[in-house]
């Protein structure tokens, strides 16, 4: 449920984030509302779609084996949270710039009406289609019940959208790059325990070898039933008992991720709101 609740938050507030630049950039302009409204219902519906295909994709690939499957998945997923990270540490000041500067236009008469709904389409598209395959990874790596998904899920949507709001309406002066710098901590680790369980996939498919069983124990400890283990192995990707090919995808997740986000953020192109 954490790891569900993080992403949507994180990809709800991106979305709102956008959504609000638009709307304040925009404001005066008669039936604006209803472009954005549209746009938003657009994109909620080809994040759909994408949903269905990725249902799709898992019926044709059935037959790989579940383990192979799993993994692919799982990596896919890491991919695409990396990736989605170094993006937004590069471009998050460009991309509310340039979703001010829509606004502006439309303002002034340069740009037509529809062109919010299309900005806000896509920024909602580009969120959802990412919520839907990050979850499926998770989903696939059987980090929990449909029941504790929607319900992270649902607490996701909820949280990232009063804080778009909050936002929106100037009553948060807290600098949004805070935000983002500790929701991208949180999905690196999510990606690094992704890979783990991708590459104890491939062990039992026999596809990698396990460079040592139980590198260590720590069952006695702290054992993964337990709540704080499972919050652990949630939030950062705990196993007590892990094997040493588990450890090496864990910290060249950690590396590579991570060093990318430092090399590319450099501490000025962090994610702001505009004014």
């Amino acid at each position: 449920m954490l790891a569900t609740a993080i992403i949507v938050f994180r990809e709800v507030v991106e979305a709102a984030l956008v959504i609000g630049i638009v709307m304040a950039a925009s404001r005066g302009v008669a039936r604006r509302g209803r472009w954005v409204g549209s746009g938003v219902l657009g994109g909620l519906l080809g994040a759909c779609v994408v949903a269905g295909l990725a249902d799709r994709l898992a019926e044709v690939a059935a037959g790989m084996g579940q383990e192979l499957f799993n993994a692919i998945v799982l990596f896919t997923a890491v991919a695409l949270l990396g990736w989605h990270n170094v993006w937004m540490q590069r471009h998050g000041r460009e991309l509310a710039q340039q979703m001010t500067r829509v606004g502006r236009a439309v303002l002034s008469g340069e740009r037509p009406l529809y062109a919010l709904a299309v900005v806000v389409g896509l920024a909602v598209l580009r969120e959802g289609a990412e919520v839907v395959l990050f979850l499926y990874g998770i989903a696939s790596a059987g980090e929990g019940s449909a029941i504790s998904m929607l319900t992270g899920g649902a607490l996701g949507i909820a949280l990232g959208s009063a804080l778009g709001l909050t936002l929106y309406f100037g009553l948060l002066r807290i600098p949004a790059r805070h935000l983002f710098t500790v929701t991208s901590g949180l999905i690196l680790f999510l990606a690094a325990g992704m890979a783990a369980q991708g590459a104890a996939y491939l062990i039992q498919a026999d596809w990698l070898p396990p460079l040592g069983r139980e590198v260590w124990n720590t069952s006695e400890f702290l054992s993964e039933e337990s709540p704080l283990g499972q919050i652990l192995h949630t939030l950062v990707g705990y196993v007590a008992r892990p094997d040493g090919m588990q450890i090496v995808f864990y910290l060249a997740t950690l590396a590579i991720i991570g060093g990318l986000m430092r090399r590319v953020g450099g501490g000025s192109k962090t994610h702001r709101p505009a004014s």
